[in-house]
Order: C-alpha cells, then structure tokens, then sequence
C-alpha cells in the first residue's frame, strides 16, 4: 500500500499557498482602496515639467519667446 505521507503533505503545501494567495489579494485590495481615497489623479503643475508662467507684464494673447521655446507644437 503506498505511503499516505506524500498526499498529506501536498495537501498542506496546497493549503498554505491558497492563504497566502488570499493574504496577498485582501493585501492588494486595501492598498487600492487607500490609493483611491486620496482623490482623483491630478498631472502635475507646469514648473515641475520645466515650464515657467508667462511674465506679470506680458500680454495675455501674445507668446514670449520663453513661452514659444518651451512649448513643444502639437502632434
């Protein structure tokens, strides 16, 4: 008759990775829902993308010739 010892430990091996499975998965399910609660995903504010505001005396309509350098065109 073969030993029952391969099974049973098979069976635990089996057991302990489904847990940690679940560990895993509750895990990421809270790291998601503390990532969410921080609110929407906002870009990120032109001087942290190297583009500085026009000058307090430049007018509104027309480009600086910072401004037209820094902006790439559009594709």
């Amino acid at each position: 008759m073969p030993d029952p010892q391969p099974q049973s430990r098979g069976r635990w091996v089996a057991i302990i990775t489904g847990a940690i499975s679940i560990l895993i998965a509750v895990a990421y399910l809270a790291l998601i829902t503390v990532l969410d609660a921080r609110g929407p995903l906002l870009p990120p504010p032109p001087e942290a993308l190297g583009l500085t505001a026009p000058a307090a005396g430049a007018a509104v309509g027309a480009p600086s010739a910072a401004g037209a350098a820094a902006v790439p065109p559009p594709a």
